[in-house]
Formats: structure tokens, sequence, C-alpha cells
């Protein structure tokens, strides 16, 4: 349990980390940073698999290139799902998926409790 807020706050960092950093991605604050992890956690789980279930042709064909590009239209989904956050086009989506990628990862190796 204690694991899940770990990640749970790494992720919205990691969020506010990328709107920081990115002119096109604006989050207003710490608590719709929060909102926008909760929401990211479900469509990752839910939505995510079936996307790149059928996209697999294209990401082979693309030699995984386009997963970047699935990532991507998933962190606009949850910009659209989220009051208060915004995402402005699928360059900038790419890139804040893989700044929310890297960043997580960095805080989760340094993270109390991660596994």
């Amino acid at each position: 349990m204690l694991n899940l807020l770990v990640q749970w706050i790494v992720v919205a960092v990691a969020i506010l980390v990328a709107a920081y950093v990115l002119p096109g991605m604006k989050i207003k604050n710490f608590k719709i940073a929060l909102l926008a992890a909760v929401v990211m956690g479900i469509v990752n789980a839910l939505i995510q698999p079936v996307v790149a279930f059928l996209a697999i042709p294209v990401t082979f064909i693309t030699f995984g290139l386009f997963a970047w590009v699935v990532n991507g239209l998933m962190l606009m989904l949850v910009a659209k799902l989220t009051p208060e956050f915004e995402v402005n086009g699928c360059f900038t989506a790419i890139l804040g998926s893989v700044i929310i990628s890297l960043v997580s990862a960095g805080l989760m190796a340094f993270a109390p409790f991660a596994n």
C-alpha cells in the first residue's frame, strides 16, 4: 500500500516536471497532478493495452517507434479527462510521455519502499 502511494506521488511529480519543461504542456498545481496520475494509472491499465494490441502491425512496421505515439495519445487522453491539465499537440504529448517515463524511473530508483 505504501509502495502504491510512493508511485502515485512520483508520477505526479514527473507530470509536473514534464509540464515545467515543455511549453505546450500546462497543469495548474500539484493537486491536479495527483488527479492526473490517478487518471493515467486507470488509462494505462484499461485502455492502453487494447490500443497497443490493435497497433501491433504498425508498431512492427515502424520497428517499435509507434509505441511512442501510442503513449503520447494516452497522455493526450489523460489531459482530456483531467480538468486544468492540457497538452497541445501530438509531438508535445510524445515528448511529455518520454519525460514522464524517464523522471518516474529515475525517482523510483531512489524512492523509499520501491520494489
